[in-house]
């Protein structure tokens, strides 16, 4: 057919519901994750743990297997929020792996190659293209912590009885919420670096600095003067305190320091970790940074002077 025989025709086909426009992103983005072998076999690795928790659970009610290898159920360790608390830390120190390696081209790659006009000349806001690029980490990384937490905290219910989940969901919502605020944190923090950084590699860097130099120059501190509230400025050690609150297994003293006065007299001093009011308002303040910065960057058009 000839060019000046083609006349508009609408699109007839299935549309996607408006609510649902910003899951196309994730939809597309998946197929080029999981066409990498090495990510995908650490995808599998992440899972690993998880494995060992479901063993540990299951022997706690398995005395044949627990005769067989001639074990006792006081030997084992506890089915308790620490036993949780420590897997969920497990999964949420692999799910920031997964955010290095999946987190930086997101929004990047765009702006690099200034494709963000072909996404918001189409029906689809800004807050649609952030929330879309974010949920690439959400749905991921939802996979790797609090899903199959929380399939293990069903699966040891089951076998403990339903008078353990009643006095326990407690730390059923630990394990959802402590997950939920990591990887949000994770994907805003990820999401705003990307923005701000073009490069790959260096965005990586600059995730692994963010949250590391300050944790390093917050002991730093907090050594120098015999003190923790340097640890506010790592975000790693305020997350570390928001967990342990919610599983409730935080000591607030945490440490006892022993020195010498100008009289020569040891006294001693109890260090106490900061309040989590005080963390819960880092972790907010953080989480507005990356929203003004994405709020800033990304636009359909950026004037360069």
């Amino acid at each position: 057919m000839a060019v000046y025989e083609q006349t508009y025709k609408r699109y007839k086909g299935r549309l996607t519901p408006e609510w649902s426009r910003f899951l196309i992103i994730p939809r597309h983005a998946y197929r080029g994750i999981f066409k990498s072998k090495l990510f995908t076999a650490f995808f599998v690795l992440c899972f690993i743990p998880v494995l060992a928790e479901a063993i540990f659970i299951y022997l706690h009610h398995n005395f044949t297997a627990l005769g067989a290898m001639q074990m006792q159920i006081r030997e084992l360790v506890p089915i308790d929020a620490s036993f949780f608390e420590t897997f969920v830390v497990i999964q949420l120190c692999f799910s920031f792996f997964l955010c290095i390696l999946v987190g930086p081209p997101q929004v990047s790659m765009d702006l690099r190659n200034n494709a963000l006009p072909l996404y918001l000349c189409r029906p689809f806001s800004r807050t649609e293209y952030v929330v879309g690029k974010m949920s690439v980490l959400l749905i991921l990384l939802s996979f790797v912590t609090w899903i199959p937490q929380l399939l293990m905290f069903l699966f040891q219910s089951y076998l403990e009885g339903f008078t353990w989940f009643t006095n326990n969901l407690r730390i059923g919502a630990a394990i959802f919420v402590s997950a939920a605020v990591w990887i949000l944190l994770l994907s805003l923090l990820s999401q705003a670096i990307s923005a701000l950084v073009k490069w790959r590699v260096v965005a990586s860097g600059a995730i692994l600095g963010v949250f590391f130099l300050p944790w390093a120059f917050g002991e730093f501190i907090n050594q120098l003067f015999m003190t923790r509230n340097a640890s506010l400025i790592s975000l790693v050690s305020v997350m570390a305190d928001v967990v342990q609150g919610l599983f409730g297994t935080l000591n607030l003293a945490s440490e006892t320091r022993r020195y010498r006065d100008f009289e020569g007299n040891i006294q001693e001093i109890v260090l106490l970790e900061p309040s989590l009011l005080l963390c819960w308002t880092v972790l907010f303040l953080a989480c507005i940074v990356c929203l003004a910065i994405l709020s800033r960057k990304v636009k359909a058009y950026e004037v360069v002077k």
